[in-house]
């Protein structure tokens, strides 16, 4: 299967935690950074979720923010890494993100944004995306 979605990171399922209705699934990657995904419990059940098992996250680049400094948020996922490249269009911006594990991310944000940041290559960040918005396939 091909998708459309341009983050697409492997790893193992390191936990779940079952809730009434959804479930954390923690994907612990590759190169050792953690992933949190809240996906329905019935999601895990369908796709056999269990410690152990091969699992990617799958990411849309229009849920990645970057954030600069530390950060104080609810999000659950803020993975540490520099800014790689910068490509401005008119209205936003597709920023690709090295992270400190070395995965590639990439992020559609708001042309304003990366001015108002200064996003430039090079510069320390943070990918932030909020744990309801990693899908997870296998």
């Amino acid at each position: 299967m091909s998708i459309s979605a341009r983050n697409q990171l492997a790893g193992k399922i390191e936990s779940i935690q079952e809730g009434a209705v959804n479930s954390i699934v923690t994907l612990k990657l590759d190169c050792g950074t953690k992933v949190s995904s809240t996906i329905s419990k019935e999601a895990v059940a369908d796709l056999g979720l269990t410690s152990g098992k091969a699992a990617t996250a799958v990411i849309k680049a229009t849920e990645v923010m970057i954030g600069i400094g530390e950060l104080k948020i609810s999000a659950r996922n803020q993975i540490a890494g520099e800014i790689a490249a910068v490509t401005e269009g008119v209205v936003n911006a597709t920023v690709t993100f090295k992270t400190d594990g070395g995965n590639t991310l990439t992020a559609t944000i708001s042309l304003a944004a990366v001015k108002e940041l200064r996003l430039a290559v090079g510069v320390k960040a943070k990918a932030i995306v909020k744990s309801t918005s990693v899908m997870l396939a296998v």
